[in-house]
């Protein structure tokens, strides 16, 4: 997507309609105020391309309806996809709102004596709520002085959190989802809902037979100059990798077989992008068609079994695509689900907008005790290990990010592409190693990346559950990563499979509830899969969920992170009731 293509914020400045003395003694510390919040857009944030983030101001301040109507059309002609109305003073209630229903909308209602802007925050957001239009509310916690342009660092904390989730919510709308194959061993998320994605969402639902893949292959439908860079691309960084071959005997692939998998999957990993987003370079082959893609943000691919028990899996292609390079150098992520599990899809997508970094798709495979952990390795956990652990695992489709060879200030980390240098990007190759695929497992062959993650990086785990009678619930825990030393590591490792990439996680607990300890996140994880991200992005996450009206039923967020339009303080003083009741009130955004 183009920095033009991408949704951008309306700035709506609101102002006391009274000319003859109120009205022009107004104007210039107004549309300031907009100019301000619009630089200050500008300079803290960015679109998944690297590119800043675009703000469209209204012509003129907004006194009144028919000037609200002309922000509106301006807003619409210059592809706005969320606004925020600023005022310091009392302004017209219901005659300036924004009624777009599809738009997020926040209003900033100066904290100033002079004017009392905070007074038309309260009213402005009464006529919202009497109109079913959920708008978040900004109120400064301290007092400024009227001509006071400095954003206080409370304000400047909302003002993010709702543009974030507001963009995500802009940019995926009129995206598709695509789903390559059908579903997996019978897993839940496997079964794309439609009516999930387009009412929720505004997402279109794609489906591919993998059959596609291999007439691509067969027809050699992708890019030959592509697939030879490719090729020895992977040739250069993880073949040279590859590890062991641990299956048994009788089993094991001949090295020229093993070598034809390789070039099998990077023709696989080719295909699979131009599923999701095109590739005008078919266009000169005569695939006209497969060269426009599927408008895809998101997409899976089903791999187990039918797939897999005859051919390759989808492990090097899936890890690929989820970090943040490839053979073209260091470019935007992809979010893309392992077993074509939509809903960890969608999760990860969550993330991606948020944050703009790689996501980690992985297994909630176990919970180790502190018992079992020294009953197993005969080593007594401690630190930050002394709760136990969650181990994350998959079969080696999680994005090389996951290693957490970025580094900033000497700490692992995991950052936007546009952050990563080269040394990273070798790093993180270096890191991983490329297993022949487990055959009891993956009959067709192929190679599972193999890494551990490192410790120390703060992250959140989410996960979007669809419930009978509820609809979609989130799930959110944040907290840390960390690791076992090495000869504990292998012992716990060797459990489950060598050949796969590790994370441990350890969520931050409250003593209570959901997370009375690390047993209970694990016991009240609600499918077999989690999104996992860099960084505590729970509060974000709370904030993009309200506008899409799906409740939270789970989350170790501090009270004071969490921000929902102002509506929902009337549903109740229990924040997770009310949160239910209101997703409930006001339904899916796009039904």
């Amino acid at each position: 997507m183009k920095n033009n293509e991408y949704p951008k914020i309306g700035i709506r400045p609101i102002i006391d309609g009274r000319r003859k003395g109120i009205r022009e003694s107004l104007e210039e510390t107004t549309m300031n105020m907009a100019k301000n919040v619009a630089g200050f857009y500008a300079e803290n944030l960015r679109y998944p391309d690297g590119s800043r983030v675009e703000c469209i101001i209204a012509d003129t301040c907004i006194g009144g309806v028919k000037e609200a109507a002309n922000c509106a059309e301006k807003f619409k002609r210059n592809n706005v996809g969320l606004t925020l109305s600023v005022t310091p003073c009392w302004c017209y209630g219901s005659e300036t709102i924004d009624m777009d229903p599809l738009i997020p909308k926040a209003i900033w209602g100066f904290n100033g004596t002079e004017r009392p802007g905070a007074v038309y925050l309260a009213a402005a957001l009464a006529a919202h709520n009497q109109k079913g239009l959920p708008t978040f509310g900004i109120y400064g916690h301290d007092v400024q002085d009227l001509g006071d342009m400095s954003i206080p660092e409370d304000v400047q904390e909302k003002l993010l959190r709702f543009a974030k989730a507001g963009l995500a919510v802009a940019i995926m709308r009129g995206k598709s989802y695509l789903a390559i194959g059908s579903v997996s061993m019978g897993i839940a998320g496997s079964i794309v809902n439609p009516e999930f994605l387009q009412e929720y969402l505004g997402l279109r639902s794609e489906f591919v037979d993998s059959s596609e893949i291999l007439r691509r292959i067969q027809l050699e439908i992708y890019d030959k100059d592509e697939y030879k860079k490719a090729l020895e691309w992977t040739i250069k960084n993880c073949a040279v990798n590859e590890g062991d071959d641990y299956n048994p005997e009788h089993l094991k692939r001949s090295r020229q077989q093993k070598d034809k998998d390789w070039e099998f999957v990077v023709k696989m990993t080719l295909i699979m992008r131009d599923l999701m987003i095109g590739n005008d370079k078919l266009h000169k082959t005569g695939y006209s068609e497969e060269a426009m893609g599927h408008n895809a943000i998101a997409g899976g691919f089903q791999g187990q079994r039918q797939w897999t028990d005859f051919l390759p899996n989808g492990d090097f292609s899936e890890a690929i695509l989820n970090s943040s390079f490839d053979w073209n150098g260091i470019r935007e992520p992809f979010a893309f689900a392992t077993e074509d599990d939509h809903l960890n899809g969608i999760s990860m997508l969550f993330g991606k907008l948020l944050t703009n970094t790689a996501q980690i798709f992985a297994d909630v495979r176990t919970y180790w005790s502190p018992a079992s952990i020294q009953r197993v390795t005969g080593w007594k956990p401690e630190g930050v290990l002394a709760d136990g652990a969650i181990h994350l695992i998959n079969s080696g489709s999680c994005t090389l990010d996951g290693t957490g060879r970025q580094s900033e200030d000497g700490k692992p980390v995991m950052k936007p592409f546009w952050k990563i240098n080269q040394e990273e990007v070798d790093k993180m190759l270096g890191a991983t190693k490329w297993y022949p695929a487990s055959l009891e497992y993956f009959r067709g062959g192929g190679y599972s990346s193999k890494f551990l993650t490192e410790p120390g990086m703060p992250v959140t785990m989410c996960r979007i559950n669809l419930v009978k009678g509820i609809g979609p619930v989130l799930q959110i825990a944040e907290g840390v990563t960390a690791t076992f030393p090495q000869e504990v590591f292998d012992k716990i490792d060797k459990r489950t499979d060598k050949t796969w990439p590790s994370t441990f996680f350890i969520p931050r607990l409250t003593g209570k509830g959901h997370f009375k300890d690390v047993y209970s996140v694990m016991n009240y994880w609600g499918a077999n899969h989690g999104a996992i991200s860099y960084g505590h992005i729970g509060g974000d996450l709370i904030s993009l969920a309200s506008m899409l009206s799906i409740p939270v039923c789970m989350h170790n967020v501090d009270e004071d992170k969490i921000f929902r339009p102002s509506s929902w303080a009337a549903f109740g003083s229990d924040a997770e009731g009310s949160d239910y009741r209101a997703c409930e009130a006001y339904g899916p955004l796009y039904k």
